[in-house]
């Protein structure tokens, strides 16, 4: 999962200087282009809509409506997956992508601000989450939609997919992040040689001082863990630099204000981390009656892919299936984006596309 300091620090990616601006001003005109769609049958669609008391920002696009629908749950908590619109605009060809900025996160948090964000709590988003799929099931037409999770959002999204079965035609978890109330620390430890290795002794000595149980943590814990984590790791911090932070400063649906505001909505929304610490994926339920995909990066060491590998060995499904993403750490479907598609192509729409879509009632 992405932390506060880390996207507040993309937000910055560098001190305006002479030509800064107006290099980041040109590719956020070739970003705004290769955006476009002029299908017959398209939809591009970006606006406010009231969930949960407040305005929430969803963004609907595809080149034909009558392809399955996605929604994304981002990750962070706070994390829009927004800035990846160009990266990402294959998907659109093949899927309706809506996504949606949550509570306390970019555009929806700009709207009207951090004192009117109501409450920031897991289960608030959840209900809004719930609410979010029922507005595109009207708004699109259709019965079922593939809900997409990754990172923090995977969270949501493994309640989701268990509570709601009728809501979603298929679950694909990325970044899975899975929970078991602490049990395995070897994330932990593998950290903790890591950075005994890189010689970074400060580093060691933060995370050797919080100790290995993170349902014991502050929230600035969490993001101190998570950022150490992250910058620790070559992978993952290369993804951070040529994926993360490029899509957010050239991304042409965002203004140097919304900018701050998304790292403004990382911090805002840490506030959640702790009370989900405790969270057991395993005790709340393994069974899923609707198709469960994960397909997760080879080498990420932020929501680490053995664990992923061992919850879905005990998953039970109608169909479910596990890929890796190759040379892919945190991030992966938007390192390598075409993978993604490829995997979702492969196993995921041949399975929703013929379905029956009748309209929500």
């Amino acid at each position: 999962m992405i932390t506060a300091a880390l996207v507040a620090a993309a937000a910055t990616l560098a001190t305006p200087v002479a030509g800064v601006l107006g290099h980041r001003r040109l590719r956020q005109a070739t970003g705004t282009r290769l955006m476009r769609i002029e299908t017959p049958n398209g939809i591009d669609e970006q606006g406010y809509v009231r969930i949960g008391g407040i305005d929430h920002w969803i963004s609907v696009r595809g080149e034909d409506r009558d392809n399955p629908v996605i929604l994304e749950i981002h990750g962070g908590p706070g994390a829009s997956n927004a800035i990846y619109g160009p990266r990402t605009r294959t998907w659109e060809k093949h899927f309706t992508v809506v996504r949606w900025d949550m509570r306390g996160t970019g555009k929806t948090l700009r709207r009207s601000g951090a004192g009117h964000q109501g409450e920031l709590s897991f289960a608030r988003l959840y209900e809004d989450a719930v609410e979010v799929t029922h507005h595109v099931r009207a708004r699109l037409g259709v019965d079922r939609v593939v809900l997409v999770a990754n990172s923090f959002g995977s969270a949501f999204g493994l309640r989701l997919a268990r509570q709601y079965p009728d809501l979603y035609s298929a679950y694909v978890g990325t970044d899975q992040n899975i929970h078991d109330a602490g049990r395995d620390d070897a994330a932990h430890r593998a950290l903790l040689t890591r950075l005994h290795a890189l010689g970074k002794r400060k580093e060691l000595a933060v995370v050797e001082q919080m100790g290995a149980d993170g349902q014991a943590w502050t929230a600035e814990q969490h993001a101190a863990y998570a950022k150490i984590a992250a910058t620790s790791d070559p992978l993952t911090f290369s993804t951070m630099k040529s994926v993360v932070m490029k899509s957010l400063w050239f991304s042409p649906l965002h203004s140097l204000g919304e900018l701050g505001a998304l790292g403004k909505g990382m911090k805002l929304s840490g506030q959640i981390l702790p009370a989900t610490a405790g969270f057991d994926d395993w005790a709340d339920g393994t069974t899923f009656d609707l198709p469960f995909f994960i397909f997760q990066g080879d080498q990420d060491v932020l929501t680490p892919t053995d664990r992923a590998k061992r919850f879905f060995d005990d998953v039970r499904a109608p169909l479910k299936d596990f890929a890796l993403i190759e040379g892919a750490g945190h991030f992966a479907s938007f390192r390598h984006p075409e993978q993604f598609l490829h995997l979702m192509l492969t196993k995921v729409r041949p399975l929703v596309a013929n379905q029956p879509q009748p309209a929500a009632k």
